[in-house]
């Protein structure tokens, strides 16, 4: 399960996806914009900043905006740097990650965990901010035309 700290976190990028090549964006701006709390988005938006998925800049017209282009970041770099691993099982991490299993040598389970895994990041790996918003206003659209 994706932590609410991962789901502020996309919610966050996506935000600046959608202002990317204007301003900066304070992160009084986002966290109210996005119902979010200033203290806990601005440790995000520091951790994003060191992975290099932001970029901020300081003084009065100062704030955020995305150090890589909507078109190539994905909701899997950003998940893995606020989560780490996505993966549903430990075993599935490494290869001595279940040493301590008491069925690690005739584990069954873990083929599929590891096909679990694959298929989780291959979606995260190719859904883009970009994407991820063209997506939405499809879906705006298409709810338009019932109300």
């Amino acid at each position: 399960m994706i932590s609410r700290k991962g789901q502020y976190a996309l919610r966050s990028a996506l935000f600046l996806a959608r202002k990317h090549g204007s301003r900066p964006v304070s992160v009084d701006e986002i966290a109210a914009a996005e119902g979010i709390s200033r203290k806990f988005l601005e440790t995000i938006m520091q951790e994003l900043k060191k992975a290099g998925i932001l970029r901020s800049q300081r003084g009065k017209h100062g704030g955020y905006t995305l150090a890589v282009s909507p078109k190539e970041l994905t909701m899997g770099r950003i998940l893995r740097t606020i989560e780490g691993s996505l993966a549903p099982t430990r075993c599935v991490i490494g290869n001595d990650s279940c040493d301590d299993c008491p069925a690690n040598s005739a584990c069954f389970v873990r083929l599929a965990m590891n096909e679990i895994n694959e298929a989780v990041n291959r979606v995260l790996d190719h859904k883009t901010l970009d994407r991820l918003l063209a997506e939405g206003q499809t879906t705006e659209e298409a709810l338009m035309f019932y109300i």
